[in-house]
């Protein structure tokens, strides 16, 4: 496997890995360690989840695993965007986890590059997980890992400001409806939505559901449907109803703004759950409505659980015994209640429901979600990304028209 071709590949993807970013909940930084074990006793995991330190939730399910599995767990936890670089220089020394947990669009990324087994060479069972879910793990007809969980988007809503605006929350079936609520808001002397535009992955991440919910494609930018989801957005700041800050607005930022109270809706993730609990006003969640009705499919945020190449494949069994352990019953049930994720499997969503009614909304997002990296983009998706949200800040800010800009952007693509 550590073939000059795979070297090749290894330095190749290592550029395109820095353009993906995770979009959904920020991690701090951690402290990294070596791969694989010498001892066959030990195994090491890497994650993304430095919040969590030793004797955590997190860190005891680890440890219950590995007992489970016969075998100790040696865990290091890195800031997100570390964690990729990190693998690909572990894989080019020969030196990988045994279990690898990573930021789902950068799944395809090492898959492309050789790093990761397949679930046909590992025998890692997906046949309970949601396929839109696992789709975001998947390359070239082939499946690397399994997610751990998912996060998406939704429209949290104000009801104290909807109801002095005399509008109902369940009228919002589509855009037309949703922009007429905007407008009742904006004539009741409060403001209508906020959301993140930023030049970065967070602003693409957070236009997706808008630009999916069009019709719109990914292979195609400048599509009619593309420039009608751009020119929604931008329609909402010429009048009023969206602030000029979404161009500079972080998902944080624009989290900010919305549990001001002075906002009708704001358009953030399942991570806020916590803090829309703490806002102080009554809430209600609906899921991002697409053009014509229904729920449009918002990006998948979250992890997946892999099981990177090694020398040899005498490791992979109890690999994938850990790996089947984290992400199934109850220790999968309790990941994701720590994560404040959905879980990936209908068995476990119906026990998190059973648990916490307010997740239906979510589960509901989650079950038409879509991950960055399907219709088989893999790689490709940092580019398209990049391009996009170039388009959808020229656009917002004036200096091309929507058609201008996704235009542009698709010859930049291509």
């Amino acid at each position: 496997m550590h073939s000059t071709s795979r070297q090749r590949r290894l330095t190749a993807v290592a550029l395109t890995i820095l353009a993906v970013h995770v979009s959904a909940t920020a991690c701090s930084s951690g402290s990294g360690s070596s791969g694989s074990d010498a001892a066959g006793g030990i195994y090491t995991v890497w994650d993304p989840y430095p919040q969590f330190a030793k004797g955590s939730d997190w860190a005891k399910l680890l440890d219950q695993c590995g007992t489970k599995a016969g075998v100790k767990i040696k865990r290091t936890a890195f800031d997100t965007s570390d964690l990729a670089n990190k693998t690909l220089l572990a894989a080019q020394q020969g030196n990988s986890p045994d279990i690898l947990i990573v930021d789902n669009p950068v799944v395809s990324t090492l898959a492309e590059a050789g790093v990761l087994t397949t679930t046909d060479d590992n025998k890692l069972d997906t046949s309970k997980t949601d396929a839109n879910l696992l789709a975001a793990g998947q390359s070239g007809g082939k499946t690397y890992g399994t997610p751990i969980g998912a996060n998406t988007l939704a429209l949290y809503y104000n009801k104290g400001v909807l109801k002095k605006a005399g509008v109902d929350a369940s009228s919002v079936k589509d855009w037309d409806s949703l922009t007429a609520a905007l407008a009742k808001v904006k004539k009741a002397g409060k403001k209508g939505i906020t959301f993140s535009a930023i030049g970065t992955e967070e602003g693409s991440f957070q236009f997706l559901p808008w630009f999916w919910g069009s019709g719109a494609k990914l292979t195609a930018l400048d599509s009619a449907q593309g420039v009608t989801a751009l020119s929604l957005w931008k329609g909402w700041i010429d009048n009023g109803y969206a602030p000029n800050s979404v161009l500079n607005n972080t998902q944080t930022t624009s989290w900010q703004e919305f549990a001001s109270g002075d906002y009708a809706f704001g358009e953030n993730g399942t991570w806020q759950l916590a803090n829309a609990k703490k806002a102080g006003f009554d809430y209600g969640v609906i899921p991002i409505p697409a053009a014509k009705g229904g729920d449009a499919a918002a990006p998948t945020g979250g992890e997946f659980v892999t099981i990177p190449v090694q020398k040899g494949s005498a490791r992979y069994g109890t690999s994938q015994k850990l790996v089947t352990c984290l992400t199934s019953g109850d220790a999968l049930y309790k990941t994701d209640t720590t994560l404040s994720y959905v879980a990936p499997t209908g068995e476990v969503q119906a026990k998190q429901l059973a648990a916490d009614a307010d997740l239906k909304p979510w589960a509901d997002a989650v079950r038409a979600a879509k991950g960055r990296t399907s219709d088989d983009l893999g790689t490709a998706y940092p580019k398209i990304s990049e391009q996009m949200w170039k388009a959808v800040q020229a656009a917002l800010s004036g200096s091309k028209s929507p058609q201008d800009a996704l235009s542009e952007a698709q010859s930049a693509v291509k």
